[in-house]
């Protein structure tokens, strides 16, 4: 990290308050250049959209390289080969998830059981909005009458078939990002050597492997401290539901340490889960709010104040660009795309940062 904090980019993460107004940020001077870096962005993005097959897979791979690097450097202070090292990382991550999975199976299920006579009792209690659903369906069952005059209706695939294609397109997904993981892991810092020889100048050598320490340390510590602090939310729901009666703490505490990888949009997710698991379970109406509302205090003690706190020094994004960010990549990927959205970003910020004529760009994404 010498070179790194020898030629420190343009613009930091960490500047002290009131410093933006003495900071003079070069825009770009040729018009010229700004056209093509949004048709490059442009075509970037379309690229994205068109093979997202087989650019997902891809970006997962490398995101998930940056975070297992210093877990590569420890196993080979111990004198492992790269792919027997590689290989155990790998393997890792495949116990860890199929753990996940069948430690959530169990309880899944039993509640799925109860679920039946659960509605019952929802639809008792949001008998209120019953005039109003109704007002929807009629709504909707005249449109779909409307759609289908004059034409036959026309049969779509089954629900099994549909869960099928989706079940084979994740497996193929899962083991395309697993099989790229390993040689990315294996490949080590060959495309970054090959990178430092191409460019001509020694500056610019420093200062491209400057910018690939900077990113792969501040990926892999944003990373590993989002699970660490997934790992507590997850902990503090399990508990909260079971002192709140909800009962299935493991099934609770997984659901909020998966749903936390997806910033705002997965803890909103999360409070109406709980919110609708609460009134289908509990019988007192006060009770039943208290899940939700438990899970509330805990993302908002996480979410507000912890992880922010931990992450200052290396982001201060624009919270209105990551806002943006999470729904768009959301839209182009769905929930693999939301949950790289912050990386994404956070990769885009520092590469403008060392780049002086995109330090703008950068300065613009700073929060």
């Amino acid at each position: 990290m010498e070179s790194g904090e020898t030629t420190p980019p343009p613009a930091q993460f960490d500047r002290p308050e009131g410093a933006d107004e003495a900071i003079d940020i070069p825009a770009p001077a040729d018009p010229r250049l700004i056209v093509q870096l949004c048709l490059l962005a442009l075509a970037v993005l379309t690229a994205c959209s068109l093979a997202a097959d087989f650019v997902l897979p891809i970006v997962l791979a490398v995101v998930l390289n940056l975070l297992l690097q210093p877990a590569m450097r420890i196993l080979a202070r111990v004198r492992l080969p790269r792919p027997l090292a590689a290989l155990i990382l790998i393997i890792g991550i495949f116990a860890a998830l199929v753990s996940i999975g069948t430690a959530l199976s169990g309880p899944a299920t039993a509640w799925a059981e109860k679920l039946p006579g659960g509605i019952a009792k929802l639809s008792e209690r949001m008998s209120f909005l019953a005039p109003t659903i109704r007002s929807v369906q009629n709504f909707l069952h005249q449109i779909d009458s409307l759609g289908q005059q004059g034409a036959a209706a026309a049969t779509g695939p089954s629900i099994a078939s549909m869960l099928f294609k989706g079940a084979q397109h994740f497996a193929s997904g899962f083991f395309e990002t697993l099989l790229v993981l390993f040689f990315l892991l294996v490949a080590g810092e060959t495309f970054l050597r090959r990178v430092v020889e191409i460019v001509p100048t020694f500056s610019e050598k420093r200062k491209v492997v400057a910018l690939s320490q900077q990113i792969e340390a501040d990926i892999s510590a944003y990373l590993l401290t989002i699970t660490m602090m997934n790992v507590a939310v997850g902990a503090a729901t399990a508990v909260a539901t079971w002192a709140s009666g909800l009962g299935d703490p493991l099934l609770w505490g997984g659901i909020a340490f998966l749903l936390n990888y997806v910033p705002i949009m997965g803890p909103a997710t999360g409070v109406f889960v709980f919110l609708l698991a609460g009134l289908v379970t509990i019988d007192g109406l006060g009770q039943a709010l208290l899940p939700a509302a438990l899970y509330l205090v805990i993302h908002l003690i996480e979410g507000e104040t912890v992880t922010p706190m931990l992450l200052a020094r290396r982001f201060t994004l624009n919270p209105v660009i990551v806002i943006i960010s999470l729904i768009f990549w959301f839209w182009m990927w769905g929930v693999p795309g939301a949950i790289l959205a912050v990386p994404l970003l956070a990769i885009v910020k520092i590469i403008c940062d060392g780049v002086t004529s995109l330090s703008a760009v950068g300065h613009f994404l700073e929060g």
